[in-house]
């Protein structure tokens, strides 16, 4: 069984789950998920988690997002893009007002999750709600949108198509920026294309394409590409076990000073990156208190068993 992140260059029309069921078909293997959603409607980067690391998927999904959108003023939909319905047309903004709108999204935002979107109310996914033909109140939730940048127009673009470069945080919609956008300029937008470029410390340029990764797998050479599975905590600090320790580790016994190589436990409450005096990436921990007094690390999740 592969253990590790792969990056899958997700081509249009696949559902997040569709690619994964396709590379379950093409490695042969169950134990496959994924971090990050991306519409149908949307290419790029899916980062893939296989075997063990499919327990890393919270940690990963929630990183920061990185997208190239491109912006169709003048056109509103039912979808806030356009595999939606049409519900109005007028006359677009320009350029410049557009630019000049665009630090108004930028920073701490509350958006307004979609209609067609996952989000659970009441139990009920709000895009079968939607697809009745419901529309039913929904609460703001708040995103950052830590860039937000007026790119020169590519190709394929209309004359009323901008691109964007867009980084933000897990949980925000591409396509309610958008829709937002074009509300704000009074003439209305949505989202003609989309590309994920970036997911935490993952680049769409070290990602494969399902034909690739096919090649790779019959000539057994795929686990070359797979990256390992503590990158996706880059953002932790890392402790390093004594052979004691490891022992300790192997059982899911917490860890105090005296089993680490440094003898310094982080600061209470952070989670950190755990290794063996090998340097074999064991388990995620988080700092504590015990009862007795003093710290120790306790496993969160174990990445050997």
């Amino acid at each position: 069984m592969l253990n590790g992140v792969l990056l899958l260059d997700k081509p249009q029309g696949f559902t997040s789950h569709d690619g994964v069921a396709k590379l379950r078909g093409i490695l042969r293997q169950k134990k496959i998920g994924h971090a990050g959603t991306l519409d149908p409607m949307a290419t790029g980067l899916l980062v893939v988690l296989l075997g063990n690391a499919t327990r890393a998927s919270d940690h990963a999904g929630g990183q920061d997002k990185e997208y190239l959108a491109r912006l169709r003023l003048g056109q509103t939909t039912d979808t806030q893009d356009i595999t939606g319905q049409t519900l109005e047309i007028r006359p677009a903004a320009s350029r410049g007002e557009l630019e000049a709108i665009l630090p108004r999204f930028t920073g701490r935002q509350l958006q307004l999750p979609p209609m067609y979107s996952a989000v659970q109310v009441a139990g009920k996914r709000l895009y079968d709600l939607a697809r009745q033909g419901k529309e039913i109140e929904r609460q703001p939730r708040p995103v950052m949108i830590r860039a937000l940048e007026l790119l020169p127009s590519g190709a394929g673009a209309g004359p009323a198509d901008y691109d964007l470069r867009v980084v933000c945080s897990k949980g925000t919609y591409v396509r309610t920026l958008a829709h937002d956008i074009g509300q704000a300029l009074g003439c209305g937008g949505c989202l003609a294309a989309l590309r994920r470029t970036a997911s935490g410390r993952f680049s769409l340029e070290e990602s494969l394409t399902f034909d690739q990764i096919t090649g790779l797998q019959a000539e057994n050479a795929l686990s070359g590409r797979l990256f390992p599975t503590d990158w996706v905590y880059a953002d932790l600090s890392a402790v390093i076990l004594n052979l004691a320790g490891a022992v300790r580790a192997g059982h899911g016994a917490f860890l105090t000073a005296e089993h680490l190589a440094s003898g310094q436990i982080p600061p209470e409450g952070s989670l950190c990156r755990v290794y063996d005096a090998q340097g074999r990436f064991c388990q995620i921990g988080r700092s504590g208190l015990l009862e007795r007094g003093g710290q120790a690390i306790f496993c969160k999740t174990n990445f050997l068993s």
